[in-house]
């Protein structure tokens, strides 16, 4: 069973939102710096370790520039994901670009900061020849198809866009080494969210045997092995939260039986673990603005599917709580939704809840916190402007207990801002 928890109680919420409005999202900055080092911990039973946090869960520099203070690198698909984490301190080889359908001008960014380039398809490497020039060090994502299964969330991997065959992996290399290419690594992603510490371990086990068999056929020895991400969180109360010590000792057993075994150690191990780093650590904070009761009890919060679009795309779970309803009786049956013109635009569906006050109902006319949890991952992140609605902003709660902003709200201006109204004036 997992617990959920929130770090502040109902009046301190009450300060902070005289100064910053809900809807808003709130990061615990000291939980996730604990939960780092816990991950660094249980690593530490291998030569080396490096987690390149993936960006595109959390794409806020200031949250980039923390993980970046405990050692992690970070793991980028884009250009603008590139920008922030050079914000962020993060250099080099700390820094991963894994993204599909390269535009020449993201590989020229990233071979001019000296990121590693991880390649998705073996067309991928004359056309990075051709435009950019080879790097020292290249990685190739490896995507399995039938040989490993994926899960629920993502797919089956012989059905997903990403990746390098077996066959075109070894030839990859044998490629690469023809061309100069020093310098080598490997990685891969098949799952999402999943929470099975055998499966993880099958996947570094899968890996490990496919760097014996790469050096076996081309004489390439791999510098690092990247296992990727896909680590689940519990988002359910049923569920239960990824032992790291007995992830890690899986792995290293299987590291130890086939790497070891084979001659090839040491091969530094890497991640690009996101939603498990942040996710636990990150709150919607939303109050309930009106209720509606017609075949079904509807409680309205301020936020809206554009602020938090998991629920209504996958129908994800995001468990649910009410500052000083803790303990209250779950005497309620509501569905939970926002102001969009979108029937899926609901965070919960028949959820049973405490008797939520509205502000319609309230008489100094704000109504009850509503608390989503486990949003610190794909959460803000994933926000859009439907509807012309707008994102709301970041806070972090700093170790010393301060709120600090580190994303504003936006503005209508902001929503304006690529459109030329003077140029409107002169349309016919």
């Amino acid at each position: 069973m997992s617990e959920k928890y929130f770090p502040l109680d109902k009046e301190a919420l009450e300060e902070i939102a005289q100064q910053f409005p809900t809807p808003f999202y709130i990061y615990d900055e000291k939980a996730i710096i604990e939960n780092v080092r816990r991950i660094k911990a249980a690593f530490s039973c291998f030569p080396s370790y490096k987690n390149h946090f993936a960006v595109k869960a959390l794409p806020n520099p200031y949250i980039l520039k923390i993980l970046a203070s405990e050692g992690f690198g970070a793991d980028c698909s884009s250009l603008p994901e590139l920008l922030l984490a050079e914000a962020a301190g993060i250099k080099g080889e700390d820094i991963m670009l894994t993204s599909n359908e390269t535009p020449t001008k993201e590989y020229m960014a990233a071979k001019k900061m000296g990121a590693v380039i991880n390649l998705d398809d073996i067309t991928h490497i004359d056309f990075l020849e051709k435009n950019v020039g080879l790097p020292d060090l290249i990685s190739f994502r490896y995507n399995p198809g039938p040989l490993k299964e994926g899960n629920a969330i993502i797919g089956k991997p012989e059905e997903a866009k990403y990746g390098f065959t077996r066959e075109h992996l070894i030839k990859g290399y044998a490629l690469l080494k023809e061309k100069n290419v020093k310098r080598f690594a490997l990685h891969t992603m098949v799952a999402s969210n999943e929470l099975s510490v055998p499966y993880h371990v099958e996947t570094a086990r899968m890996l490990f045997e496919l760097a014996v068999e790469i050096h076996s056929k081309t004489g390439v020895r791999l510098e690092f092995i990247n296992l990727g991400g896909g680590v689940g969180i519990p988002y359910k109360l049923d569920q239960v939260a990824i032992d790291y010590e007995a992830l890690t000792a899986g792995i290293k057993k299987a590291y130890d039986e086939v790497i070891v075994t084979a001659g090839l150690a040491p091969i530094e191990i890497r991640t690009e673990w996101g939603r498990i780093v942040t996710g636990p650590y990150g709150w919607l904070v939303t109050r309930a603005v009106h209720k509606k009761e017609i075949y079904r009890n509807y409680i309205a919060l301020d936020a809206c599917a554009a602020d938090l679009m998991r629920p209504g795309l996958y129908g994800a779970y995001h468990h649910m709580t009410i500052p000083g309803k803790e303990n209250a009786p779950l005497t309620e049956t509501y569905d939970v939704v926002g102001s969009l013109c979108e029937n899926n635009d609901k965070f919960a569906i028949q959820r049973q809840l405490p008797k939520i006050e509205t502000a319609a109902e309230a008489s100094d006319g704000t109504g009850d916190f509503v608390i989503i949890h486990d949003v610190g991952a794909h959460g803000r992140a994933m926000g859009y402007n439907y509807n012309g609605k707008l994102r709301c902003g970041e806070l972090l709660l700093r170790e010393n207990g301060n709120v600090v902003e580190i994303r504003r709200a936006e503005t209508v201006e902001d929503y304006f801002a690529t459109l030329d109204f003077d140029s409107l004036k002169e349309f016919n």
